[in-house]
């Protein structure tokens, strides 16, 4: 469930990208463009795996270098595990707390920003302040991940003296001086619940300004399309949702597919990161009123444009009862969402209902 387990969220990828071939179309493409495919490994301690249909191997190639250096800088700029020579990152902040501003680049600033509008708009679920409450779930999850015979869950009074330096407000922004300041010495930052899908949004528009209109890119599980498939075939792309009860490697682990073109699909659920404590799944998704796992479903999905958007509001709408989940969903123009419960129900949004093979839709349909 934690950092030292994060190889499981690399495997654990909550969405498959399915390329489904046979689905035909009347609207055809150049004949000239062909399907290219990559992966890497070292950024966001995830896989990222980018389809893009290009018109040669050298054009895909070229991209593809971009897609991984440029991933590579949100990486550092976003980790707050580790130093940089020459970059200030969120650790470089955290570092800071309680002593002085950090100057940053700009894309920190803006994530920061970000953050702070859509815990204020998203139900306050969603804190990149959380840093400390989290700090204290990670070092459990991490004795029980070397020992699981000797799994615990942190002692409450632990986690709520922690939840006194959590207040977001008290993350300062100075826009004209670029600089970050976190007011009480022991306040951190965790951007991990936005910094992933906020990356991926950054590439994918940088990208298709440089002229790649038809990609989908995958990191780990955060997925955004660009355009339509180019294979004179289909007109969106398939994204596999996992089921949350099956094995990833299984050959009926695909819940449902939903068909989109220029959006995100992103699925939190408690089936990511986890250890076991008296039979209780104690999964990463940590509600800051609680102080505890969010135990209202298995897993969520949501679709928007945005992919750090979607990021986001699959771990506020998680972390949400079904009443005040759906209501903020239905209150936000371009969000669908879909809902597994703990008992295995599925709910879904009228929006997202039209673009789920089971309610037939298909790649071949036009938006």
């Amino acid at each position: 469930m934690v950092r030292g387990d994060q190889m499981k969220r690399i495997i654990a990828i909550i969405l498959t990208v399915l390329i489904f071939l046979s689905l035909l179309s009347g609207c055809e493409s150049k004949a000239s463009y062909e399907k290219y495919q990559d992966t890497f490994f070292d950024t966001f301690d995830t896989v990222i795996t980018v389809v893009a249909y290009t018109e040669t191997e050298e054009e895909f190639e070229s991209y593809m270098g971009k897609i991984k250096d440029r991933f590579m800088e949100l990486h550092k700029l976003y980790d707050r595990y580790n130093d940089y020579e020459g970059i200030n990152n969120i650790k470089t902040i955290n570092d800071n707390a309680g002593i002085e501003p950090v100057e940053v680049k700009q894309e920190i600033i803006d994530l920061i920003l970000f953050s702070k509008e859509w815990y204020e708009k998203a139900g306050k679920k969603t804190n990149i302040a959380f840093g400390p409450v989290v700090e204290i779930w990670t070092e459990y999850g991490e004795r029980a991940e070397a020992d699981p015979e000797d799994a615990e869950l942190p002692p409450m009074e632990i986690l709520e003296e922690a939840n006194e330096y959590t207040d977001i407000e008290k993350v300062i922004v100075d826009e004209e001086n670029n600089t970050v300041y976190l007011e009480e010495e022991n306040m951190s930052l965790d951007v991990g619940g936005v910094a992933k899908g906020y990356a991926t949004e950054l590439v994918a528009v940088e990208m298709e300004e440089e002229g790649l209109n038809s990609t989908l890119i995958n990191a780990g599980g955060n997925i955004r399309g660009v355009g339509k498939p180019l294979d004179g075939k289909r007109e969106r792309w398939g994204v596999g949702l996992q089921n949350p009860d099956e094995d990833l490697f299984d050959t009926g682990n695909v819940l449902d597919t939903v068909f989109v073109n220029n959006e995100s699909v992103v699925s939190s659920g408690d089936y990511e990161r986890y250890y076991m404590y008296d039979d209780m799944r104690i999964h990463h998704i940590i509600d800051p009123k609680t102080l505890m796992p969010g135990d209202y479903y298995r897993a969520v999905t949501i679709v928007t444009s945005h992919s750090g958007l979607a990021d986001f509001l699959s771990t506020s709408v998680f972390l949400l009862p079904f009443d005040e989940s759906l209501e903020l969903v239905e209150s936000l123009e371009d969000v669908e969402a879909l809902w597994i419960t703990k008992d295995g129900d599925i709910k879904s949004t009228d929006g997202m209902k039209k673009i789920m093979r089971s309610e037939g839709a298909s790649g071949g349909d036009k938006k």
